[in-house]
C-alpha cells in the first residue's frame, strides 16, 4: 500500500508540475487582441507566368514586432486546395498550416509559387489568391497577383547521341505556319527538317527555355515575317522584370544551307548566346540569308556568327554582346548596308572586337582549310567601348577582299589604302544616345549625320525616311520639330 501511495503522490507532483510549466509557457506568448505580425508587404506580385509551367518563387517576410513571441493559429490559402499557389512555411510545403510561433522581435520566410492552368485566352490573365493569416483573434490578409498566359508549348521529344534534345516542328516537306494568337514556349531545340519551311506570322513571340534554339536543318527554310509595328521576338522564358536584360539566357537559331533563302524581317532576338549561327554543313545550295531590319543584342557569346555563308543585310543592329557583334569566319559572301555593330558590354571584359572576319578555318592539327571572302560594308557603324573593334586575319590560300564604304570604324589598324577603306570615319565617336542600353540611335551632336551616301535604302529600322544625305547606321537621324 505505501508502495502504491508512493507512485500515487508522484503522478499528482508530475500532474500538477507539467500544468505549471504548461501555463508559464502559454504565458510566454502575447496574447493581446491588439498584438499583430507585420508583413514586408501586403501584396505578392508575380509577372506573366506561363499555364502550365510554374514560376520562380517569391518570398514574403513575416514579422513579430513584439516583446514577446507571438503564436499565428492559422496560415492558409484563402481558396484551399483549389489554389494554383502553393506555400512553404518553415520547410514545409502545403496550403494551410497551424500554430505557427514566432520569437520576440524575430521574422520567419514565407515561400509562395504559382502553377497556371491552361486557358483558351491569348491575353494574360489575373489570377489571384491570399494568405490569410489568424493571430490573437485578428485576421489579416496578403494579396496574390499573377499575370497568367496560356502559350503553344513545343517540348524535345528526340533523344540522339551528339545532339541536343530536339523536336520537329516541320518535316520534310512541310510548310508550317507560327499564327499570332498566343505565344511558342521551346524547351530543347525546335527543328525545321530538310525541305520543310517555317513561316512566322507578324507580331508572334517565341520564349526559348535555357539551352534551347532553333534550328533550320540543310535544305530547310524559315520565313520570319515581322513588320515595323509587329515585330517577331525571340527571347528567353523567364518574364520577371529582373530577366529582361540578362544575357545568355537560351542558346540560339542555327541555320544551315537552305534550298531557298532564309529570311528575318523585323526581328528581335535578344538575351542568347549566339543570336544567330548560320553556316554549311556539306555544299552549299546557293541560298542565302536575308537579314533586315533586325535587331540581335545582348548576346552572352556573338550577335551573328557566319561560317562560308552568304548574308544580305540592311537596317540592322548587332548591339552589346561579350564577345563578337559579328564574327564572320571560313570565307563567304556578305553584303552590309546601314547596319550599326555597337558594343559597349558591361557585364565583364570583352576582349575581341565588335566585328571580325576571316577566310580559314585550321583543325586541332594545324590543317588549315581556305574558303574565298567577299564582304562589303556600306554606310555602316563599327564601334564600342574598346580601343580595336575591327579585326580580320587572311589565309594567303584563297580570296579575300573586302571593302568598307562610308563606314564610321574605331579601329588601330592601318585604313590608308582608299581600295579597302572609302571615304571612312576613323575614330570618330559617333555620339549614340545610349550604347550601354542597346540605344544606337544618333545624338543631335554627332558628326555623323548626313556623313553616308544614298545606296538605295530608303528608310531606316524605325521606318524613318532617308533623305539624299543619309545618316551611316541602321538609324537616321531626324531633329526635332
Amino acid at each position: 500500500m505505501k508502495r502504491i501511495s508512493f507512485f500515487a503522490s508522484l503522478l499528482l507532483f508530475t500532474s500538477i508540475l507539467f500544468a505549471v510549466v504548461s501555463c508559464k509557457k502559454e504565458s510566454d506568448f502575447i496574447t493581446d487582441s491588439s498584438a499583430k505580425v507585420q508583413f514586408s508587404s501586403t501584396q505578392v506580385l508575380f509577372d506573366t507566368v506561363f499555364t502550365t509551367l510554374g514560376s520562380t518563387t517569391k518570398r514574403l517576410m513575416v514579422y513579430n514586432t513584439n516583446s514577446q513571441k507571438i503564436k499565428i493559429s492559422s496560415i492558409a490559402l484563402a481558396s484551399g486546395t483549389a489554389s494554383p499557389y502553393r506555400l512553404n512555411v518553415d520547410g514545409i510545403a502545403g496550403t494551410h498550416f497551424t500554430d505557427i510561433e514566432i520569437e520576440a522581435h524575430d521574422s520567419m520566410y514565407i515561400f509562395v509559387k504559382v502553377t497556371i492552368n491552361p486557358t483558351s485566352q491569348n491575353l494574360p490573365m489575373l489570377v489571384t489568391d491570399s494568405i490569410v493569416f489568424e493571430t490573437n483573434g485578428n485576421t489579416q490578409d496578403v494579396d496574390l497577383l499573377t499575370w497568367g498566359q496560356d502559350a503553344h508549348f513545343i517540348i524535345a521529344d528526340t533523344y540522339t547521341q551528339n545532339l541536343p534534345p530536339y523536336k520537329i516542328v516541320a518535316h520534310e516537306g512541310q510548310t508550317v505556319t507560327w499564327q499570332n494568337d498566343k505565344p511558342y514556349v521551346i524547351y530543347g531545340y525546335a527543328v525545321i527538317d530538310s525541305t520543310a519551311r517555317l513561316n512566322i506570322d507578324p507580331g508572334v513571340r517565341i520564349y526559348l527555355h535555357s539551352n534551347a534554339g532553333i534550328w533550320v536543318y540543310k535544305g530547310g527554310c524559315i520565313k520570319v515575317n515581322g513588320v515595323l509595328d509587329q515585330p517577331v521576338t525571340f527571347q528567353g522564358d523567364r518574364l520577371e522584370q529582373y530577366y529582361q536584360d540578362v544575357p545568355g539566357q537560351w542558346d540560339r537559331i542555327w541555320l544551315n544551307e537552305g534550298s531557298v533563302d532564309n529570311e528575318f524581317n523585323y526581328g528581335v532576338i535578344k538575351n542568347a548566346f549566339i543570336g544567330i549561327q548560320a553556316e554549311i554543313l556539306q555544299t552549299s545550295m546557293g541560298n542565302q540569308l536575308l537579314l533586315n531590319n533586325t535587331i540581335i543584342k545582348n548576346s552572352s557569346g556573338i550577335d551573328l556568327l557566319a561560317r562560308n555563308y552568304k548574308i544580305t543585310s540592311e537596317n540592322c543592329l548587332f548591339g552589346n554582346s561579350g564577345s563578337y557583334s559579328a564574327a564572320l569566319t571560313i570565307g563567304g559572301d556578305y553584303q552590309f548596308k546601314h547596319c550599326t555593330f555597337g558594343n559597349y558590354w558591361a557585364y565583364g571584359v570583352r576582349q575581341t572586337p565588335s566585328l571580325y572576319f576571316n577566310n580559314f578555318t585550321a583543325d586541332d592539327a594545324g590543317t588549315v582549310t581556305a574558303k574565298d571572302l567577299n564582304a562589303l560594308f556600306g554606310n555602316c557603324i563599327v564601334y564600342g567601348n574598346n580601343d580595336n573593334e575591327l579585326d580580320f586575319e587572311q589565309s594567303s590560300n584563297a580570296a579575300f577582299v573586302f571593302k568598307f564604304d562610308h563606314t564610321a570604324i574605331k579601329t588601330t589598324l592601318n585604313t590608308s589604302d582608299v581600295n579597302k577603306y572609302a571615304f571612312c570615319f576613323i575614330n570618330t565617336d559617333p555620339a549614340f544616345i545610349l550604347p550601354g542600353e542597346n540605344n544606337y540611335q544618333l545624338s543631335a551632336s554627332s558628326t555623323l549625320i548626313n556623313a553616308a551616301v544614298f545606296n538605295g535604302v530608303t528608310t531606316d529600322l524605325l521606318g524613318k525616311p532617308r533623305d539624299a544625305d543619309p545618316d551611316p547606321g541602321c538609324y537616321e537621324f531626324i531633329p526635332a520639330k
